[in-house]
Parts: structure tokens; C-alpha cells; sequence
């Protein structure tokens, strides 16, 4: 299963290419993943059910790459892979060879229908989601295949934002359930229920009714017929709207008992089917004419699955296949007919029957199935129906009454397609490419020939429908079950139907007298009102104060904490306190405490940045007195550099920062609750382990990964990916802020300064210097002491697995002297100090790291598992040399390059900004 979806992403990426070489011939290239997923159902079918394989990938979240294939699996892999053959083939034919979009037609076409295939067999509820979404953004991406027509994009935006709000309910829903059942094993939670709850439950069904277009959720799928008919045909009769169905289906054995369940399912369902069939008696428009019949159908078979028998089932499981037998067929006739004749509306369309007799002859097989006539599938599926729910009256009731309505829309699509109208002038048709013809006449004919083979297809799916608990009413899958009430209630039911199309004008009127509200005018009225809302919400708190958005957030944070603890039932604290473990704590600790306090009583920023400079030191003083030396090192290091920074920036702001807009005493009032709740957190959150701390294994895990600094072995080895990720983050960060400072500039070069001394013969001091005063004994300083301190961040970076240090800390310290460096001799010695771009070196760390750890997964058993060695270097010792080294090197270099860039925009360019103004 994972080469076909493989395949099917490597095709999907190639489609571009393909169509730029091979036009509309790439299309059919591109079906050769779906068939061979079709020819992998065919061979996982014979050679015996279930099949399946599994990949672990974060075993401990209880997520793996699972796939499993049983009989409901194997059928709608069927669906999803024949069908899209047949659309992409007929999609070669249909779409104008001189269409820009051919690749990325292709190419999302088979994304979307690799995705599918994921949905119907991932084993795992967390995997079946990403599919889930996976479909949504390629189904938008389908609908919205014209983006210059706003028709299109409202289109593709509603199908998004519908089936995006029933994804991201449903996602709730899984987490519930499977927390409830202890695995997210779609296969365990079948076998071994869980006792969910009815809000896992609702959440879950939410998400199914919104993909399949159940009401209230309709509304998207007749708006997205913007869509090219073959994506119509493809998505919305074959394989995404089933997407709903098949997880009511497939949940079905574990909650289709549940009266829940059956309470939303059902009636929804029902409602649907009425309302749908009820709609496409008014349509003009062949496609929204189907599109309705859709909405009914999909209604029809949630109800179906939703009732929770195996009778009920087995009949939805037949409806199933000759629902995408029937109505991908009459998609693609409806592309047919517009291809050839120009038009869809019924009203223009006039004698088409004579002009393709054979194409008449496709349609009305497949619609003689959507309405139930024998000797077809449609008909034993819906004999089978009616069969299973003898027991149920007011669900009889219902699927009769939609059921006429069916065989009258199907009546009035043949009609308005093939039948000669008076008063209407016969359209010319052009020829019909057999490419265009041949899917759609075998989809119908497909529902002719399976039809005698229902009974074996009710044999097969027996491992299915055995596995619902309730048996329901005994129901028979056959071509025909003799003179029963089935039969009678099909009769009255096409009786009534063809009543309905005799009076179709009357009906038309009455339907567009009904409604009150469209379905579409609501939807988009909501959407406004929920706009305006954001808008006014926005402008309320979002008011471009930085303080206005702290306090929001401690705000946040305090509410979290205080319900946290009121949900909770109130604190339960098993963690023992104690004071102080050494003398110099509770006197550091009062420092840092005088230090909060005098940072609410200061108003100059400058102030300010140093008092809040003395909360970073008294923390690592704290560090350092609780014997954590290295976060003590990283913590004094990261507040010097960031106090310079500070500095820099406050250089262009004003020296008073003002009063605050809130009272001291509302202020420390805030400041006090807050470090409460975060200091209950993590009490809480110590009271509430259960299982050994990791921590007692850390020395072990170091000792086993070379490093006798487990800080050091944590960060680098053990948490590799992780500080990956965190340094590109920085870069990002880093070159993002530094940008907006050359925001008008085309050049990113430091400018030298006009040196106060040009002489012939430059100084090794005064050369460089900018005009202005100066401390010299700082500028020889610095100069004398600058490639010390390199040598010695080029130390800490190699003793960092044996001693306090590592790449981080040996990056801050070279930046450091990279910075004293600056601060003696501006701008021009910062470029004499670093000649390589920050750029170059920001890159070229990111690389090294990246690079190492990607070698050490080529070439050993984990990310920065190749390199492993101990040397002993003069002077230095006893050097542990790993590519955990080699990754720290990347580290060392990104961080300079960081500080160097931060140096250049908030410092070098801040500088030559005030020359600029002061020579003005």
C-alpha cells in the first residue's frame, strides 16, 4: 500500500512535466497509478481478506503507517481506483488540448486519488485523518480548477470551509474515542467497543455528515458543480463524498447500535433524501440536477449505514457500488452532452436522443438503475433497502417517499437531456470522441452485468455485515426476490414518481414557492456576520500595543490556570517543598525579587532593559547555586547579548518609556498571579506523574552516547531533531527582524564609517575608527582580547560533551567577542572582525547540521549515529569526537552568524542611519 501511494505522489509531481511534453496524452499516463491500485485490489481480493501491514512511526503517541484491506476496505478501493481510470481517460478526451492547467489538472487529480485510497484503508484514526484532510485541500483545489471565474473560487471555498469545520470536529472526535479505547487501531476499536461518549460520538458523525453533503451540511456540493464535469464525476459520485459514508459504514460495528448513533444518522439521512430529490425536480441545469440527486442519494446511504443492522448494511454496501455506477456515468454523460451540443440547460436541449442514439442509450441504462428498474444493481440494492427496513415504518416511510422522488428526477434528466421538446429547435451536435463515450457506456453497462451476481456480492461482504451486532430484519440481496412487499412499495414508489414528472411544471412552481431561505444565501450570510465579528474582535484587541497583548496573554494564561483548577476538582499537591537547599539561595532569590518589584516602579526603557537584565542574572545565579552550571553559562551569556541588544534598539526610542496604562497595584497584582499559576503548573503537573522520571536514565544514556555532560548529550544527541528545528526557527526569526531594519534598502552591505585618521600608512588601531569619542583603553581591550575569547568559545565547543559548554554556548561566547568588538570600534570593525556574511554563515551552519544528521540516517542507526571516537588533544585533553560534534559545529557557526546579522541590522545599519540624519 505505501509503493502505491508513492506512486501515486510521484506521479502527481511529475504531471507538470508530463503535460508539457505530452498534452492532454499525459492524462492517460497519469491513470496508470489508479490502475495499478485497481489490479492490487483485484490480487489482495483473490488471494484472501483482511490484509494488511503497518509501519511504526511514533510509537509512543500511538501512531504508525497502518493499512488494512477488508471486504468494505476492498470495495471502495474498487470504487476510487477503477472509476479514476476511467475519469482520467475520459478527462484526456474532454478537457481542450490547449488548456493551460493539464499538469496541474493531472497532478491533483491523482494526489486526490492516492489520498483517497489512503482514507479507505489507513488502520489508524490519527492516519485516516491526515487522508481525510489530505482530500479536502485537493477537492478545493478541483473546484476552484477556474480560478478566474469567482463563481469557481466562492465554490471552492465553501466546499473548504464546510468539510474543513466537520474535519476538525471529527478530529476531536477521534481523539476522544480513542482515548476512551486505549488505541486509535480502527480494526481494535471495531473488534472491542469502546464506551465512548455521546460527544465523541456526535463529533465524529459531524465530520461524516459535513464530507458527504448530509443536511445541514448540503449546502457545498451542489455550489461545487463549478468543478469540470469529469471532476464532478470523479468526486462527487464516486469517491469524495463517499468519504462520509464509508467512516458511518466503517464505525458502523462499533456504535451502530448505539441509539445515538441511529438518533442523528437516520432522521439527518432521511431529510436529506427528501430534500435533495425534492430540489432536482426544480432543476433546469443537468448538472445541479444530479448534483441534488447526489445530496439524496448520500442521504440515502447515511441513513442506511446509520441504522446500525446487518441488514441495513448489507443493503448500503450494494447501494454503494451502484450509486458510483450509475451517477459517475450520468456526470460523464452530462459532459458529454455539453461537449457535443454547447449546453447543459434542459431548456435549449432538444432531440438529442436521435442525434446520439448510443449515448441515449448509456444514459438511460445508468438512470433506470438510479431509479430502481430490474433487472439492474439499483434495483436490487434498493429492494434490499426497503427489505431491511420493514421494521422501521417511519424510516420506510421516508426512503419510499425519496425513492419516488428518484425515479421522477431520473425521468426528468433523460427528458430534459434526450427528449425532443416542442417549440424548441434541434441543436447540431459535434462527434463524440470514443475516449469520451467507452467510460461512461461501460460504467452503465457495469450496472447491467454485476446485477446477477448480487447474491455472491451479499456472500462476500458477510464478514462485514456479521460484525454489526443488531441483525435487523432478515434482508436478501438478489436480482429478484419474488411478489413481497419490497416489490409493492418499488411499484408505488415508481408509480408515484413517474406522477411527480407528468406534473413537472406544477412541481417546478411549487418548489421555487417553498423555500424561504436558499441554502446558499444563508451560508454566505453567516460567513459575513462571521467577518464582521472577526473585524470588531480584531480591532478590539488587537490595537498594535505590546503591553495591551501581554496583558491578554498573562490574562489567558491566569483564566486557563484558575478553570484548569475548577474543572479539575481543585489542586491535589503530592510534591514536597523545601525552602532552600543552600545558603546563597534565599538570598539570590530576594535580589531577583527587589529586581521584579523596582521593574514595575522604573519608567526609562534603559532602566528598565537593566533592571530586567538583573532578573536574567538572578535567575542564573539560581542555576548556577542549584548546580546546573551549564544553563547557568547559557543563561548569562543569552542576557548579555540580549542587554546589548536592548541597548542598540533603545538608542532610537525615546528615554522615557511613559507610565503605565494600568496601576502599579493592578500590575503587581497580575504579575502575582501569574507566576502563581505557572508555579502550580508545575507543581500539579509533578503531582501528576505516575510513572518513573526520565531523568534517573539520563546519566546511563549519556555514559552510552560518549558525553559525560548530560545537558550537553541531552540537546545534541538524545534531542537531535529537536535543536535542529529550534535553530532554523532562530535563523528564520533572526533574518525576518533584521530585514525589516533594511526594508528600503537593495544592499544588506555594512558601510565603513569615514575613518577619523586616513593616513597613507593605516594604524593597526586608529585606521578603522570611526570620528567621534571613544574610551581607548576599551578599543585596545577589545583588540587584545578578541581572538582569546574565539579560543576560547572554539574550546567550550569541543569540551562540551565532557565539560560545561557545547555549540550553543561557544557560539554565544564568540558572538559576545564579535560584539565587544563592535562596541569598540563601530561598525568598521565588525566588518573587519567577521568578513563572511552573516548570511553565508547562518547557511552553511543550518547545512552542517542538517547534513550530518541526515549522513548519520544514510549511514547508521539514527540521526548523528556514524562518527564516534576519543582523541587527546594538546592542551585541551581528552577530546570526544562524534558526529554529535560535527552537528554542535553547526550550531556554533549559525549562532555567530545570528549575532553577527543582529549586529549588522540593529547596530552597523541603526549607525549609519544616524549619520545619515545627523549629516542632514
Amino acid at each position: 500500500m505505501e509503493l502505491l501511494l508513492i506512486l501515486h505522489a510521484v506521479a502527481a509531481v511529475c504531471a507538470p512535466w508530463l503535460a508539457t511534453r505530452m498534452g492532454r496524452g499525459s492524462l492517460v499516463v497519469l491513470a496508470v497509478p489508479p490502475a495499478a491500485a485497481f489490479a492490487f485490489t483485484l490480487w489482495v481480493a483473490i488471494r484472501g481478506l483482511p490484509a494488511a501491514e503497518s509501519t511504526v512511526w511514533a510509537p509512543v503517541m500511538q501512531m504508525e503507517l497502518a493499512f488494512r484491506a477488508d471486504q468494505l476496505s476492498v470495495v471502495m478501493m474498487a470504487l476510487v481506483s477503477g472509476v479514476g481510470v476511467l475519469v482520467l481517460v475520459y478527462s484526456a478526451a474532454y478537457l481542450p488540448a490547449d488548456d493551460d492547467g493539464l499538469g496541474r489538472y493531472g497532478g491533483v487529480m491523482v494526489a486526490f486519488a492516492g489520498s483517497m485510497l489512503g482514507l479507505v484503508t489507513a488502520d489508524n484514526l490519527l492516519l485516516l485523518y491526515v487522508f481525510w484532510e489530505l482530500t479536502t485541500v485537493f477537492s478545493y483545489l478541483l473546484i476552484g480548477y477556474h480560478p478566474e471565474s469567482r463563481v469557481s473560487r466562492q465554490a471552492a471555498m465553501k466546499a473548504l470551509m464546510v468539510t474543513t469545520f466537520g474535519g476538525l470536529c471529527m478530529l476531536a472526535g477521534f481523539v476522544l474515542v480513542g482515548q476512551a479505547a486505549g488505541t486509535y487501531q480502527v480494526s481494535a476499536i471495531v473488534a472491542d467497543p469502546p464506551a465512548a461518549g455521546a460527544a465523541a460520538l456526535v463529533l465524529v458523525l459531524a465530520g461524516a455528515l459535513a464530507k458527504s453533503a448530509i443536511f445541514p451540511f448540503s449546502t457545498w456540493l451542489p455550489a461545487a458543480m463549478a468543478a469540470p464535469t469529469p471532476v464532478s464525476a470523479y468526486l462527487h459520485a464516486a469517491a469524495m463524498v463517499k468519504a462520509g459514508v464509508y467512516l458511518v459504514a466503517r464505525l458502523g460495528p462499533a456504535f451502530g447500535d448505539v441509539t445515538l448513533w441511529r438518533a442523528v444518522a437516520v432522521p439527518l439521512g432521511l431529510v436529506t433524501m427528501v430534500l435533495g430529490g425534492w430540489r432536482a425536480l426544480r432543476e433546469t441545469d443537468l448538472k445541479r440536477l444530479l448534483a441534488y440527486g447526489t445530496v439524496s442519494q448520500l442521504g440515502f446511504l447515511v441513513a442506511l449505514f446509520g441504522a446500525g443492522t446487518r441488514g441495513t448494511a448489507l443493503a448500503g454496501a450494494a447501494m454503494l457500488v451502484a450509486h458510483a455506477l450509475f451517477k459517475a456515468s450520468l456526470f460523464l454523460v452530462v459532459g458529454i452532452v455539453d461537449h457535443a451540443a454547447g449546453s447543459r440547460e434542459t431548456g435549449e436541449l432538444s432531440g438529442m436522443g436521435r442525434a446520439m442514439p448510443w449515448v441515449c442509450a448509456a444514459a438511460a441504462l445508468a438512470a433506470a438503475s438510479m431509479a430502481g428498474l430490474p433487472p439492474l444493481v439499483g434495483f436490487a440494492a434498493k429492494e434490499a433497502a426497503l427489505e431491511s427496513l420493514l421494521d422501521t415504518p417511519f424510516a420506510l416511510a421516508g426512503v419510499v417517499a425519496g425513492s419516488a422522488l428518484t425515479a421522477a428526477y431520473s425521468l426528468r434528466f433523460l427528458w430534459g437531456a434526450f427528449a425532443a421538446k416542442p417549440g424548441v429547435a434541434e441543436r447540431p451536435v459535434s462527434r463524440v470522441p470514443a475516449a469520451m463515450f467507452v467510460p461512461a457506456a461501460l460504467l452503465s453497462v457495469l450496472g447491467l452485468a454485476l446485477a446477477p451476481a448480487a447474491s455472491s456480492y451479499a456472500e462476500a461482504m458477510s464478514p462485514y455485515t456479521e460484525a454489526l451486532r443488531d441483525p435487523g430484519h432478515e434482508t436478501h440481496l438478489v436480482v429478484w426476490s419474488g411478489f413481497g412487499p419490497p416489490l409493492l412499495l418499488s411499484v408505488a414508489a415508481l408509480a408515484a414518481g413517474v406522477l411527480l414528472f407528468a406534473a413537472r411544471e406544477p412541481v417546478a412552481r411549487a418548489g421555487t414557492m417553498l423555500p424561504v431561505l436558499d441554502s446558499s444565501q444563508v451560508f454566505w450570510i453567516i460567513v459575513r456576520r462571521l467577518d464582521r465579528f472577526a473585524v470588531q474582535l480584531t480591532g478590539l484587541v488587537q490595537r498594535g500595543s505590546v503591553p495591551d497583548y501581554l496583558m491578554l496573554t498573562m490574562l489567558a494564561a491566569v483564566g486557563v490556570g484558575v478553570f484548569s483548577i475548577v474543572y479539575g476538582g481543585g489542586p491535589r499537591l503530592d510534591v514536597p517543598i523545601v525552602a532552600w537547599q543552600r545558603p546563597g539561595q534565599p538570598v539570590i532569590a530576594l535580589l531577583v525579587l527587589a529586581a521584579a518589584v523596582l521593574a514595575l516602579l522604573v519608567r526609562a526603557s534603559i532602566h528598565l532593559a537593566v533592571v530586567v537584565g538583573m532578573l536574567g542574572y538572578g535567575t542564573a545565579l539560581l542555576f548556577l547555586a542549584h548546580g546546573s552550571p551549564d544553563l547557568a553559562l547559557t543563561q548569562f551569556l543569552a542576557e548579555t547579548l540580549l542587554l546589548v541588544v536592548f541597548a542598540l534598539v533603545l538608542r532610537r526610542l525615546p528615554i522615557d518609556s511613559g507610565r503605565g496604562r494600568l496601576p502599579f497595584p493592578v500590575r503587581l497584582g497580575l504579575g502575582l498571579a501569574v507566576g502563581a499559576v505557572v508555579t502550580g503548573a508545575g507543581m500539579l503537573a509533578s503531582s501528576a506523574r505516575d510513572v518513573v522520571p526520565v531523568g534517573a536514565h539520563m546519566a546511563s544514556a549519556a555514559e552510552e552516547a560518549g558525553a559525560r555532560n548530560i545537558v550537553t548529550a541531552l540537546i545534541v544527541d538524545i534531542r537531535a531533531w529537536d535543536t535542529l528545528g529550534e535553530s532554523t526557527v532562530l535563523v528564520v526569526l533572526t533574518l525576518g527582524v533584521t530585514s525589516l531594519v533594511f526594508l528600503r534598502r537593495r544592499s544588506y552591505r555594512i558601510e565603513p564609517a569615514e575613518a577619523e585618521h586616513p593616513a597613507a600608512e593605516p594604524h593597526w588601531l586608529a585606521s578603522t575608527l570611526p570620528r567621534g569619542p571613544r574610551a581607548l583603553a576599551f578599543d585596545v581591550v577589545a583588540r587584545l582580547t578578541f581572538h582569546t575569547v574565539l579560543l576560547l568559545s572554539v574550546f567550550l565547543l569541543f569540551v562540551g560533551h565532557s565539560g560545561v559548554g557545547g555549540g550553543f554556548a561557544g557560539g554565544i561566547v564568540a558572538g559576545l567577542a564579535i560584539t565587544v568588538r563592535y562596541l569598540a570600534g563601530g561598525r568598521n570593525e565588525l566588518a573587519v572582525a567577521v568578513p563572511v556574511h552573516a548570511g553565508v554563515l547562518m547557511g552553511v551552519g543550518l547545512t552542517l547540521s542538517t547534513g550530518t544528521a541526515a549522513i548519520g540516517l544514510l549511514f547508521g542507526s539514527a540521526a548523528l549515529d556514524m562518527l564516534d571516537t576519543d582523541v587527546s588533544v594538546p592542551l585541551v585533553g581528552h577530546v570526544h569526537l562524534s558526529t554529535g560534534l560535527l552537528f554542535d559545529l553547526g550550531v556554533y557557526i549559525s549562532v555567530i552568524g545570528m549575532v553577527q546579522d543582529v549586529l549588522r541590522g540593529l547596530g552597523a545599519e541603526l549607525d549609519r542611519q544616524i549619520d545619515a540624519e545627523e549629516g542632514a
